[in-house]
């Protein structure tokens, strides 16, 4: 059970959403977000004194600048960790607790967007992490050695030989610095292990390729 929501009926019928582009949330995934769009600050002091729930979203082509086209799959996220700064910023961490596809979106007088979410395809999210017994570890972990050294990016490797595959590779899916649409489709990977073979094959490809090559995934 994912945050005390035991099943997708327990989740709110309308949700707001933050269209964020490069910022993937995941099921049991913390993804901390730096809050300073005032019609933002009004989301989070809505949402912290309502559900504590709110939709990340990326956007993808269509709509205006103000109010770009949304994906059509995001993920609703709770939030566990609220901050304050004197400038007035929040800072706030969103725990990842199911992924929805938009039903609508409403017309709403709050700055913010608002939509009616679907739950229904994403009710395993809300199942408890279960670690994968048939995760060939150092396969994938050859394939994110090749990608960081061409990236020239470092990790903690005690960490990824360690951690359980779902938080491995979740956390790997939100950080790692992917294009949009890759991440999307990190994001719509019907399952953990669907995931880990399309993050495994992203880390190979982008290893092998010149820095000016097209985007893996269109």
């Amino acid at each position: 059970m994912s945050q005390g929501y035991a099943k997708i009926t327990d989740l709110p019928a309308v949700i707001p959403v933050f269209p964020l582009d490069g910022a993937l949330l995941l099921p049991h995934g913390n993804l901390p977000l730096n809050i300073f769009e005032p019609r933002y600050l009004n989301m989070i002091d809505d949402a912290l004194a309502g559900e504590r729930l709110i939709g990340m979203v990326q956007t993808v082509a269509g709509g205006s600048r103000e109010r770009p086209a949304l994906a059509a799959v995001g993920c609703a996220g709770r939030i566990t960790a609220y901050s304050e700064t004197g400038d007035g910023r929040y800072l706030i961490t969103l725990t990842g607790i199911a992924r929805f596809r938009i039903a609508r979106e409403l017309l709403v007088a709050s700055p913010y967007r608002q939509v009616t979410p679907d739950f229904t395809d994403f009710a395993a999210d809300l199942s408890p992490p279960v670690d994968d017994d048939g995760f060939d570890r150092m396969p994938f972990l050859s394939a994110l050695k090749s990608y960081l050294d061409h990236r020239g990016m470092e990790i903690d490797w005690s960490t990824a030989q360690e951690a359980p595959s779902e938080a491995l590779v979740n956390s790997l899916a939100m950080a790692l610095p992917f294009e949009a649409v890759e991440k999307q489709a990190l994001l719509e990977a019907p399952s953990v292990i669907d995931r880990r073979a399309a993050l495994m094959t992203l880390m190979q490809i982008d290893a092998v390729q010149d820095d000016d090559d097209p985007p893996a995934l269109q």
